[in-house]
């Protein structure tokens, strides 16, 4: 990987996208992060974790679910993104029992719309 490059990080506010983000602006990479903050894990945690990037010049937060494909088609249009790393997922097997239409919708069908979308870009 060239130092320099747009990398697009799904999921970025979680414990393992915010270590990778830090990780990738060290480099020198620009990130564009994309994470809806839901609650499954505490959002204020969420928060701490991408509060040191926001000053970065090279670091762009989306508040977007990967279900929301017009989102990010607008995003991927926006930056022209070199590589992505998709993080973004519903985790927990036990509420993947209780609403499995949720954990289908976002694990398949968001990870499909991240497909296209690199495939279109």
């Amino acid at each position: 990987m060239s130092s320099n490059q747009k990398i697009l990080v799904t999921g970025n506010a979680g414990f393992i996208g915010s270590h990778l983000t830090q990780k990738l602006l060290q480099l020198g990479h620009r990130v564009i992060g994309i994470d809806n903050f839901n609650d499954y894990y505490n959002p204020q945690k969420k928060e701490a974790n991408i509060r040191p990037f926001l000053t970065n010049k090279n670091f762009k937060q989306y508040r977007l679910d990967i279900l929301d494909k017009q989102g990010l088609e607008k995003e991927f249009r926006e930056n022209k993104i070199d590589l992505i790393v998709h993080l973004a997922a519903r985790a927990g097997v036990r509420p993947s029992l209780s609403n499995p239409e949720l954990y289908l919708q976002v694990n398949i069908t968001g990870t499909q719309n991240m497909l296209d979308l690199a495939k279109k870009y």
